[in-house]
Protein backbone atom coordinates (compact mmCIF):
# COMPACT_ATOMS: atom_id res chain seq x y z
CA UNK A 1 0.00 0.00 0.00
CA UNK A 2 1.27 3.31 -1.13
CA UNK A 3 0.52 6.01 1.98
CA UNK A 4 0.14 9.62 -0.12
CA UNK A 5 0.04 11.60 2.60
CA UNK A 6 2.19 9.86 5.98
CA UNK A 7 -0.61 8.87 8.32
CA UNK A 8 -1.20 11.21 11.54
CA UNK A 9 -0.24 8.22 14.07
CA UNK A 10 3.14 7.41 12.09
CA UNK A 11 4.24 11.47 12.24
CA UNK A 12 3.40 11.56 15.99
CA UNK A 13 5.12 8.03 16.93
CA UNK A 14 8.45 9.30 15.21
CA UNK A 15 7.79 13.07 16.13
CA UNK A 16 11.54 14.32 16.00
CA UNK A 17 11.92 13.74 12.32
CA UNK A 18 10.31 16.27 9.63
CA UNK A 19 7.37 15.55 8.60
CA UNK A 20 7.05 19.05 6.95
CA UNK A 21 7.91 22.35 7.20
CA UNK A 22 5.73 25.15 9.24
CA UNK A 23 5.40 28.05 7.14
CA UNK A 24 3.25 31.24 7.12
CA UNK A 25 3.39 31.67 3.53
CA UNK A 26 2.73 29.55 0.13
CA UNK A 27 5.94 27.69 -0.05
CA UNK A 28 6.40 23.65 -1.08
CA UNK A 29 9.46 21.60 -0.47
CA UNK A 30 10.37 19.73 -3.46
CA UNK A 31 12.67 16.67 -2.61
CA UNK A 32 14.17 13.94 -5.18
CA UNK A 33 15.64 10.55 -3.94
CA UNK A 34 17.78 7.99 -5.31
CA UNK A 35 20.09 9.92 -8.12
CA UNK A 36 21.81 11.43 -9.20
CA UNK A 37 21.14 9.67 -12.42
CA UNK A 38 22.12 10.26 -15.99
CA UNK A 39 20.11 11.91 -17.60
CA UNK A 40 17.05 12.44 -15.21
CA UNK A 41 18.64 14.48 -12.65
CA UNK A 42 20.17 17.21 -15.25
CA UNK A 43 16.19 16.66 -16.63
CA UNK A 44 15.19 17.70 -13.32
CA UNK A 45 17.29 20.50 -12.68
CA UNK A 46 16.45 22.05 -16.11
CA UNK A 47 12.64 21.71 -15.19
CA UNK A 48 13.04 23.49 -11.93
CA UNK A 49 15.38 26.51 -13.69
CA UNK A 50 12.57 27.34 -16.09
CA UNK A 51 10.22 28.59 -12.58
CA UNK A 52 13.17 29.69 -10.62
CA UNK A 53 12.44 26.65 -8.55
CA UNK A 54 14.63 25.05 -6.03
CA UNK A 55 14.57 21.51 -4.29
CA UNK A 56 16.38 19.13 -2.27
CA UNK A 57 18.20 16.10 -3.95
CA UNK A 58 18.73 12.57 -1.49
CA UNK A 59 21.81 11.19 -2.82
CA UNK A 60 23.09 8.10 -2.59
CA UNK A 61 26.37 7.79 -1.97
CA UNK A 62 27.66 5.20 -4.60
CA UNK A 63 25.82 7.28 -7.24
CA UNK A 64 27.77 10.42 -6.34
CA UNK A 65 30.59 8.11 -6.58
CA UNK A 66 29.56 7.32 -9.99
CA UNK A 67 28.66 10.75 -11.13
CA UNK A 68 30.60 13.52 -9.19
CA UNK A 69 29.73 15.96 -12.21
CA UNK A 70 25.96 15.41 -11.86
CA UNK A 71 25.72 15.04 -8.52
CA UNK A 72 28.45 19.11 -8.43
CA UNK A 73 26.00 20.22 -11.07
CA UNK A 74 23.10 20.02 -8.59
CA UNK A 75 25.19 21.82 -6.09
CA UNK A 76 26.37 24.68 -8.74
CA UNK A 77 22.56 25.08 -9.74
CA UNK A 78 21.46 25.90 -6.19
CA UNK A 79 20.01 23.25 -4.77
CA UNK A 80 20.38 21.46 -1.55
CA UNK A 81 21.49 18.29 -0.92
CA UNK A 82 21.09 15.17 1.52
CA UNK A 83 22.20 12.00 2.64
CA UNK A 84 20.40 8.95 1.38
CA UNK A 85 22.90 6.25 2.46
CA UNK A 86 25.33 4.71 0.40
CA UNK A 87 23.73 1.62 -1.15
CA UNK A 88 20.20 2.28 -0.70
CA UNK A 89 19.83 0.14 3.10
CA UNK A 90 16.59 -1.10 4.05
CA UNK A 91 17.21 -0.07 7.75
CA UNK A 92 14.61 -2.70 8.90
CA UNK A 93 16.55 -5.67 7.54
CA UNK A 94 20.39 -4.21 8.64
CA UNK A 95 21.92 -3.44 11.94
CA UNK A 96 22.66 -1.07 13.34
CA UNK A 97 26.58 -0.80 12.89
CA UNK A 98 26.23 -1.26 9.16
CA UNK A 99 23.59 1.17 8.66
CA UNK A 100 25.47 3.82 10.66
CA UNK A 101 28.37 2.64 8.27
CA UNK A 102 26.77 2.58 5.05
CA UNK A 103 25.65 6.49 6.23
CA UNK A 104 28.60 7.80 7.10
CA UNK A 105 30.42 6.01 3.94
CA UNK A 106 27.43 8.59 1.96
CA UNK A 107 28.94 11.28 4.14
CA UNK A 108 32.61 11.49 3.08
CA UNK A 109 30.82 12.16 -0.41
CA UNK A 110 28.12 14.20 0.65
CA UNK A 111 27.97 17.13 2.78
CA UNK A 112 24.55 17.87 4.58
CA UNK A 113 23.49 17.49 7.72
CA UNK A 114 19.77 16.66 5.83
CA UNK A 115 19.54 12.73 6.02
CA UNK A 116 16.42 10.63 4.77
CA UNK A 117 16.40 6.27 5.40
CA UNK A 118 15.72 4.87 2.11
CA UNK A 119 12.26 3.30 1.71
CA UNK A 120 11.35 5.85 4.54
CA UNK A 121 12.26 2.29 7.07
CA UNK A 122 14.32 3.25 9.99
CA UNK A 123 14.60 1.39 13.51
CA UNK A 124 14.50 3.56 16.54
CA UNK A 125 17.89 2.68 17.60
CA UNK A 126 19.15 3.45 14.34
CA UNK A 127 17.49 7.01 14.00
CA UNK A 128 18.77 8.06 16.82
CA UNK A 129 22.54 7.16 16.06
CA UNK A 130 21.91 9.12 13.02
CA UNK A 131 20.32 11.96 14.44
CA UNK A 132 23.42 12.79 16.21
CA UNK A 133 24.69 13.98 13.14
CA UNK A 134 21.73 14.67 10.56
CA UNK A 135 18.63 16.18 10.79
CA UNK A 136 15.98 13.41 9.43
CA UNK A 137 13.56 14.79 6.75
CA UNK A 138 10.84 12.33 5.81
CA UNK A 139 7.30 13.94 3.85
CA UNK A 140 4.06 14.28 4.19
CA UNK A 141 3.46 13.94 -0.11
CA UNK A 142 4.61 10.53 -1.64
CA UNK A 143 3.79 10.61 -5.21
CA UNK A 144 4.45 7.15 -6.21
CA UNK A 145 6.25 7.71 -9.34
CA UNK A 146 8.24 4.76 -8.76
CA UNK A 147 5.08 3.18 -9.13
CA UNK A 148 4.62 1.80 -12.51
CA UNK A 149 0.99 0.20 -11.78
CA UNK A 150 -0.22 3.50 -11.73
CA UNK A 151 -0.97 5.36 -14.95
CA UNK A 152 0.63 8.96 -15.43
CA UNK A 153 -2.28 10.83 -14.94
CA UNK A 154 -3.48 8.60 -11.48
CA UNK A 155 0.25 9.74 -10.09
CA UNK A 156 -0.33 13.43 -11.18
CA UNK A 157 -3.89 13.63 -9.21
CA UNK A 158 -3.22 11.25 -6.09
CA UNK A 159 0.22 13.97 -5.65
CA UNK A 160 -2.14 16.77 -6.52
CA UNK A 161 -4.91 16.30 -3.68
CA UNK A 162 -2.19 15.90 -0.83
CA UNK A 163 -0.46 19.30 -1.16
CA UNK A 164 -0.61 21.97 1.27
CA UNK A 165 1.53 24.91 2.14
CA UNK A 166 4.81 23.35 3.70
CA UNK A 167 4.50 19.90 2.57
CA UNK A 168 6.76 18.26 1.96
CA UNK A 169 6.89 16.32 -1.72
CA UNK A 170 8.64 13.24 -2.78
CA UNK A 171 10.00 12.57 -6.12
CA UNK A 172 12.30 10.04 -6.97
CA UNK A 173 15.81 11.05 -10.27
CA UNK A 174 16.06 7.29 -11.07
CA UNK A 175 15.33 5.47 -14.19
CA UNK A 176 12.44 3.59 -12.95
CA UNK A 177 10.29 6.22 -11.98
CA UNK A 178 11.11 8.63 -14.97
CA UNK A 179 7.95 7.94 -16.86
CA UNK A 180 5.38 9.03 -14.33
CA UNK A 181 8.30 12.02 -13.04
CA UNK A 182 8.28 13.31 -16.54
CA UNK A 183 5.03 13.88 -16.85
CA UNK A 184 4.26 15.01 -13.08
CA UNK A 185 6.95 17.56 -12.00
CA UNK A 186 6.22 20.12 -15.13
CA UNK A 187 2.60 20.41 -14.08
CA UNK A 188 3.25 20.40 -10.41
CA UNK A 189 5.33 23.31 -11.13
CA UNK A 190 3.31 24.84 -13.55
CA UNK A 191 -0.04 24.83 -11.75
CA UNK A 192 1.24 25.98 -8.28
CA UNK A 193 3.70 28.67 -9.71
CA UNK A 194 0.15 29.83 -11.27
CA UNK A 195 -1.24 29.45 -7.72
CA UNK A 196 1.48 31.72 -6.30
CA UNK A 197 3.42 28.97 -4.55
CA UNK A 198 7.25 28.83 -4.40
CA UNK A 199 9.45 25.94 -4.62
CA UNK A 200 12.08 26.21 -1.70
CA UNK A 201 15.02 23.63 -0.57
CA UNK A 202 15.36 22.31 2.88
CA UNK A 203 17.73 24.25 4.33
CA UNK A 204 18.40 22.93 7.80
Amino acid sequence: MIYRRTPNIVTKIFGKLTWNIPVKDNSLYLTFDDGPTPDVTQWVIDELDKYSAKATFFCLGRNVDRYPEIYNSIISSGHAVGNHTYSHLKGWETGALEYIHDVELASTLIDSKLFRPPYGRIRPVQAGLVARRFNLVMWDVLTGDYNNRQTKDECLQNTRKMIKSGSIIVFHDSVKAESNLKYVLPRILEEYSEKGFKFRSIEY
